[in-house]
């Protein structure tokens, strides 16, 4: 069995928490174990996982890879530590706040032999397959993708485009590197509003 920690108990923390206590029959699942989850907070036990404290996961032998489900602004930092433990780490996007520190981490990984997975859910999705079946063989002439969300902490999830960041995920997945051509931010504080409008090439323009 392959030992696991989860860091982070928001609503990715628990989704994760909750799929490796009950795995699915015959996937790759079934050879984790979770042996607890990290929190600032105090929760006690979630679903039978034991809370234990990050010094205790960093220093365990059992405990092999880690999933990193906190804010944004806090995955560098905590990569940093379990790579530095000796641990594997799959941690949801983004992983870093910056393309620098990203590439950092990324050679880190590679010098210590580990593995730094970041996770995108969705392009696994049947939905997400099948857009890219749908779209294969033609020519992105142009397009608009709009999305709506909350408002985000900026102290915690960074940069607004950060919010972003998995619809983007989606565009260079289905078409390839792009170009940056223009980026406007609306901000209404009085009416709790921010827009972002981004324009972007690619390749072929």
């Amino acid at each position: 069995m392959f030992g696991t920690v989860v860091v982070g108990v928001g609503i990715a923390g628990l989704a994760r928490i909750r799929d490796l206590m009950n795995p699915m029959p015959s996937s790759p699942s079934e050879h984790l174990k979770l042996f607890g989850f990290v929190s600032r907070r105090s929760f006690g036990d979630i679903n039978e996982a034991k809370q234990i404290s990050l010094e205790d996961a960093l220093r365990s032998r059992e405990i092999h890879a880690a999933f990193i489900s906190t804010e944004n602004r806090s995955h560098e930092e905590t990569i940093r530590m379990f790579l530095e433990a000796g641990k594997h780490v799959l941690v949801e996007y983004p992983m870093a706040l910056s393309a620098k520190a990203a590439r950092e981490l990324w050679e880190m990984a590679e010098r210590k032999g580990k593995v730094l997975h970041v996770e995108h859910i969705e392009l696994l999705t049947e939905e997400y397959k099948q857009l890219k079946k749908e779209i294969a063989g033609k020519d992105l002439v142009k397009g608009t993708l709009h999305f709506t969300g909350h408002i985000l902490d900026e102290n915690k999830a960074g940069f607004p485009a950060f919010s972003g960041i998995a619809r983007l995920t989606w565009l260079i997945d289905l078409f390839g590197d792009l170009t940056v051509t223009s980026a406007t931010r609306v901000k209404q504080e009085d009416k709790n509003y921010s827009r972002m409008t981004v324009h972007f090439e690619t390749t072929n323009k």
